[in-house]
């Protein structure tokens, strides 16, 4: 119990290292006072590029991929009881801290990103293939309307059912893509605003940054 209430605290913590502050920091910039002021992936590629985004996307993913990989690995058995070291309970929790802290990483004042680098993360470490086909409704839909945020929802939507289609047997995985969907929605609501009002940035634009 000591090694899993361990892991769990990891996991937040490791959820919380703010990846595009700390790029944007190594550019000379504050992140958080460009384009729309989040220091996630979208905001660091229009903000800075491609490569800073791209590296941005790969360490919050990996945060989300390593704590979920691990708890898969070691602590979970499918239909194991609920005291025992395999219950689902463990990945699930652990997955859902290391979003938890993505989005309200103590590193900075409890204010971080939109969560979605991290679950897909977390979610590709248990259910590889649905997320798989949420990347592809992601891609899809970026390519329809121009918003990397629009995407995003759209995959958080779909993943669940996803789920529900090729991993029937696994529920309480399923259960959590179900929760974190309206989870991705709420850190989206700005953008939702800005999608309604027809002010939401295409993937395609770029802020203008002093270091580029």
């Amino acid at each position: 119990m000591a090694k899993i209430i361990f892991l769990l605290i990891a996991n937040y913590l490791l959820g919380g290292i703010p990846s595009g502050y700390i790029i944007g920091r190594l550019k000379g910039i504050d992140i958080r006072k460009y384009g729309s002021g989040n220091p996630g992936t979208a905001n660091v590629y229009r903000t800075l590029g491609m490569w800073p985004g791209l590296v941005t996307f790969a360490a919050d993913f990996l945060k989300g991929f390593a704590p979920a990989w691990l708890a898969m690995h070691y602590y979970y058995s499918q239909g194991a009881p609920l005291n025992s070291a395999g219950h689902w309970w463990i990945p699930v929790t652990a997955g859902s801290l290391a979003i938890a802290g993505h989005i309200w990483t103590p590193f900075l004042n409890f204010r971080g990103g939109k969560g979605v680098a991290t679950a897909a993360g977390v979610f590709m470490a248990m259910l590889p293939l649905p997320t798989a086909g949420a990347f592809v409704v992601f891609v899809l839909a970026v390519a329809i309307t121009r918003h990397i945020s629009a995407g995003s929802m759209a995959a958080a939507v779909a993943l669940p059912f996803l789920c529900l289609f090729f991993n029937p047997d696994r529920k309480p995985l399923t259960a959590m893509a179900f929760i974190v969907c309206p989870l991705i929605f709420y850190t989206h609501i700005p953008n939702i605003r800005r999608i309604l009002s027809g002010s939401e940035l295409s993937y395609q634009h770029k802020e203008n940054s002093d270091k580029g």
